[in-house]
């Protein structure tokens, strides 16, 4: 899982890598023979019996930053990695209408949205459209105080919202929902089911084992990847060889 990729060391840390780091850690996948996955290869998978790679790994980026379009994409494209983008839909709203395309702080548009996924290696999930946030709640949490009826129709408001935007703006819906801060709320299992969602993404640090129940998509774990530790010495540590 990465978040923000920017040359500065300086803006460097848990959330923030170096292009430098993506494309070695990219390098390392495929010297090590992994091929990337997304989302619909998994569901091709669990529901069409479509095998899936020998050492399948998924690279994802949360939030949707610039910087994504600017340093992410044209190293996936160098490597044809398949990579899936989850934007926060408020932000590529606000981006889109003006101060757009700034590596350090702006957020996609949706043209820049529509372009990688035409590439056919750049697939997206829904991040909210505006729940990533921790001032009212954390992220898609449900408040102590709030009754469950009053929290998933919140939350199914704003998760169709975004599926709506990403449908109008690209053509596609997205399959999964991927939690704001990985932060989850059990009532929000029903609205996922109900808006039609086959798939959905924490940030617990584990492997996943995808089996033909379609049950297993749901709460994919991942692993953050922070600066400042090698190619080599990320991957191994989190069991991959």
């Amino acid at each position: 899982m990465y978040h923000s990729i920017l040359r500065e060391s300086r803006r460097q840390g848990n959330y923030t890598v170096s292009p430098d780091t993506l494309e070695s850690d990219l390098a390392w996948l495929k010297k090590n023979g992994y091929q990337t996955v997304v989302v619909q290869d998994l569901l091709d998978y669990v529901k069409r019996q479509v095998p899936l790679p020998e050492k399948p790994v998924m690279i994802t980026f949360d939030d949707g930053f610039y910087n994504n379009y600017y340093y992410a994409y044209p190293i996936a494209k160098k490597y044809q990695a398949k990579i899936i983008i989850s934007p926060v839909g408020y932000y590529t709203d606000l981006y889109t209408g003006g101060d757009a395309d700034h590596a350090n702080y702006s957020y996609l548009t949706w043209g820049e949205i529509d372009e990688m996924m035409r590439s056919g290696l750049v697939e997206f999930q829904n991040h909210s459209y505006n729940l990533h946030s921790t001032q009212k709640r954390y992220g898609a949490l449900k408040l102590k105080k709030e009754s469950a009826s009053d929290y998933q129709s919140v939350l199914k408001q704003d998760l169709e919202k975004m599926q709506r935007e990403m449908k109008e703006n690209t053509g596609y819906t997205p399959a999964a929902f991927v939690y704001p801060f990985g932060a989850v709320s059990k009532e929000s299992i029903p609205v996922l089911h109900e808006i039609g969602f086959q798939a959905s993404m924490n940030c617990m640090k584990k492997m996943n084992y995808i089996t033909r129940d379609p049950d297993c998509l749901f709460g994919l774990g991942r692993y953050i990847r922070p600066t400042g530790i090698s190619s080599d010495s990320f991957f191994r540590k989190i069991g991959l060889k």
